[in-house]
């Protein structure tokens, strides 16, 4: 059987994990970055609206996949239906609710409405049409089976490649430290950031450092400045400065206001760092509470203290909750135990001739 994978450029290196674990089945698979092969209005790239399906077809006659597999709800995916192959669509996010989102805030303009209704057209076509949605988590499962009840859907978790998650020196930050790892593209997940507002006044002895960047930057960063100990790293390369950051934190927080499979909390707990996130969406079943880290509420700044000071005078549970995250994402998260599942997915879905 013959896979072609198709996603965001950002997420290539997970994408090939998933390849090379799939080869161990049988599988021969093919990773590409989508927009590179099929693109389209209303990309980013404004050279890539006379984008023609040319490519796409060349890879299509060249590798001849019984099926596709797309990260994201783009061109490719249209171009894979219109094809007649099987589509299988990894949902990632709370569309629905990002979409909204984006349209009472970044998108309100009326050239960037088009944009957004053009996206919306895209992803309801691969939605529909899909042979099978494959959400992230099982609270985005149920938020599918409530747009689409009769849609074949089969949880897929994101997964990682433990071998490829080995602390690594280079990087030198003030300690005790807390490190987050997140964007700042949605307004709904970057704004519970400013929780951490009261948290570094109540530590100061704790240094924060945020890596990361996005368009509500500057809504968060400024109030985060006024402390003196937070620092920002800006955006790190995936995965090599990654890598470094998070094999220096002492501890990892993910403060969140919406979330579904953050690969970051998965890297961290792989890095032996416990881990405190925000109690939202597929987040709690990213982590064990109470033995790889902590889940806080929304806006409980002091609950959000009170486990941090834990953490910090509690060495030694730190430290076994750090192995226990290790051994939670080995054994719950690795593409070796994801993609078996996958396997069984496929075959069942898919009819080879």
């Amino acid at each position: 059987m013959k896979l072609l994978i198709a996603g965001f450029g950002l997420r290539y290196i997970h994408l090939k994990g998933f390849a090379e674990t799939l080869s161990k089945y049988g599988i021969e698979c093919k990773v590409v970055v989508d927009s590179e092969i099929c693109d389209g209005f209303p990309s980013r790239k404004i050279r890539n609206w006379f984008q023609t399906r040319k490519k796409f077809n060349k890879l299509i006659s060249e590798f001849k996949p019984d099926a596709v597999f797309i990260d994201r709800q783009r061109h490719f995916g249209i171009a894979t239906l219109k094809a007649g192959i099987p589509l299988f669509v990894h949902l990632k996010g709370d569309y629905w609710k990002e979409m909204d989102m984006a349209r009472k805030t970044l998108y309100k303009s009326f050239p960037k409405r088009i944009a957004l209704n053009q996206w919306d057209k895209i992803a309801k076509e691969c939605f529909e049409n899909a042979t099978v949605i494959l959400p992230t988590c099982k609270h985005l499962d149920n938020e599918l089976k409530d747009k689409y009840p009769h849609k074949n859907a089969e949880i897929f978790y994101q997964g990682i490649t433990p071998s490829q998650w080995i602390p690594e020196k280079g990087m030198k930050l003030k300690h005790p430290c807390v490190g987050l790892l997140q964007g700042a593209v949605i307004w709904e997940k970057a704004k519970e950031m400013l929780t951490l507002k009261k948290v570094m006044e109540a530590m100061p002895n704790v240094t924060f450092y945020w890596a990361g960047d996005g368009p509500y930057r500057e809504k968060i960063l400024p109030k985060l400045q006024e402390h003196d100990n937070f620092h920002w790293l800006g955006n790190l390369k995936h995965p090599e400065e990654v890598k470094k950051y998070l094999s220096e934190i002492d501890v990892y927080a993910l403060i969140s206001g919406i979330d579904m499979s953050p690969v970051s909390l998965l890297e961290a707990q792989i890095l032996e760092k416990p881990v405190i996130a925000t109690n939202v969406g597929g987040i709690p079943e990213e982590m064990k509470n109470n033995e790889t880290g902590f889940l806080v509420e929304k806006g409980d700044h002091e609950d959000l203290i009170s486990k941090l000071s834990l953490l910090f005078n509690d060495e030694d549970k730190a430290k076994q909750m750090g192995k226990s995250g290790k051994k939670f994402v080995e054994g719950n998260f690795s593409w070796d135990k994801i993609s078996k599942d996958f396997v069984s997915v496929l075959k069942k879905h898919v009819n080879l001739k």
